[in-house]
């Protein structure tokens, strides 16, 4: 298999999570953890049933303590450089799903800081101003909003900062350097970065006066971020951060992942019908080159992306799942036919997401957090 790469600001080739999985040093999820779930919640969500979300730290440790009594937050967060897409949405589902049954607090950054020192063309206002339009996207997926805040790092910079600089203290260059990469070209910014996306890792113990367990849901590419993390925390005196991964979404093209850069190879929140349209009719599928050969022989789900948005995202039902990927792979379903279903569904849950985002303005401050 060619060489793939996977960093919180890169992820280049077909990944091999398996691979992913022991260069990281997470734990898959098995079994037992399932069970666990299914005890508290009363079920499996389909993203963790299908392995989306697949693999975790210390996750054992705060179902334990939940059933203990002693309830969790949530973190997540988003970097602000350009509209949101479905790649991005689904761990912010997953953690709004988390947030549902668990009826916890969970917040949110946005971390305009880091893409204004990572992404060469930004300004820090253009930034500033995405990561409020990205905010719009995050609350019309529903997040409760007496337990949710987000967290605009420039703009609650004053209580992050305080925190930050305990954890920089704690971390040498030369870490940085091992686990991001970092070259001596590279801004002293990038290098103090991770600081701040430690902060709400414990933000919620700073603000109690007592350790109180953090859960972060999260795609496997921000992981070193959290490795950091848990190696400093304990040293200020807090609990290891358990994470939860997710597989990323795949893009429409060919090998990779769903990325903004790339337009075509994604599907924004603020897309038309008719680019949806456009862009999953051009989606690299399984399906065979003639109608002859598909009826005949079949398609390939495993390898068609329409399908495996079906799989990651939009088809929670598994026998309606299992029923189209059977139909598929014996010829029956054919390659239009899948596509349709897929932009069928996809096109309504963008229609209706972008009416919530436009509600979304009128509640926008109740969800922000402020110096």
């Amino acid at each position: 298999m060619a060489e793939f790469k996977v960093t919180p600001w890169e992820v280049e080739g077909k990944i091999d999570y398996d691979k992913l999985v022991k260069q990281f040093g997470v734990s898959l999820i098995d079994e037992s953890i399932l069970k666990k779930f299914k005890k508290i919640t009363g079920e499996v969500h389909f993203m963790l049933r299908r392995k989306i979300f697949f693999a975790h730290r210390d996750l054992d440790f705060i179902l334990n303590e939940y059933e203990k009594g002693n309830k969790f937050y949530l973190y997540t967060g988003r970097g602000p450089s350009e509209n949101l897409h479905l790649g991005h949405l689904l761990p912010l589902t997953f953690t709004k799903y988390l947030q549902e049954k668990f009826k916890v607090k969970c917040y949110i950054q946005l971390t305009d800081d880091e893409k204004f020192l990572f992404k060469r063309n930004l300004t820090i206002e253009q930034a500033n101003k995405i990561a409020y339009e990205n905010a719009l996207d995050i609350i019309a997926l529903g997040f409760n909003k007496k337990l949710t805040k987000i967290i605009v790092d420039t703009d609650y910079a004053k209580t992050l900062y305080k925190q930050a600089i305990r954890v920089a203290k704690h971390i040498t260059f030369s870490t940085a350097k091992a686990v991001f990469g970092f070259e001596n070209s590279s801004n002293i910014g990038q290098i103090f970065y991770t600081s701040m996306q430690a902060v709400p890792a414990f933000l919620e113990s700073v603000f109690q006066g007592k350790n109180v367990p953090c859960l972060i849901p999260h795609g496997i590419d921000q992981d070193p971020h959290f490795r950091i993390a848990r190696d400093v925390l304990p040293k200020l005196g807090y609990l290891k951060p358990a994470s939860i991964q997710s597989k990323l979404l795949p893009g429409l093209l060919e090998g990779g992942k769903m990325s903004a850069s790339i337009p075509n190879s994604a599907i924004f929140t603020t897309d038309t019908p008719k680019e949806i349209e456009k862009k999953i009719k051009n989606a690299f599928s399984g399906g065979r080159e003639t109608i002859e050969a598909h009826r005949k022989y079949g398609g390939n789900p495993d390898i068609d992306i329409p399908f495996q948005y079906l799989k990651y995202f939009f088809e929670p039902d598994d026998k309606k799942l299992k029923k189209i990927e059977e139909d598929y792979r014996s010829g029956k379903l054919l390659t239009g036919e899948l596509k349709q279903i897929v932009i069928e569904k996809i096109t309504k849950f963008i229609l209706e997401h972008q009416e919530k985002r436009e509600k979304a303005k009128d509640v926008i401050e109740e969800f922000i957090l402020r110096d």
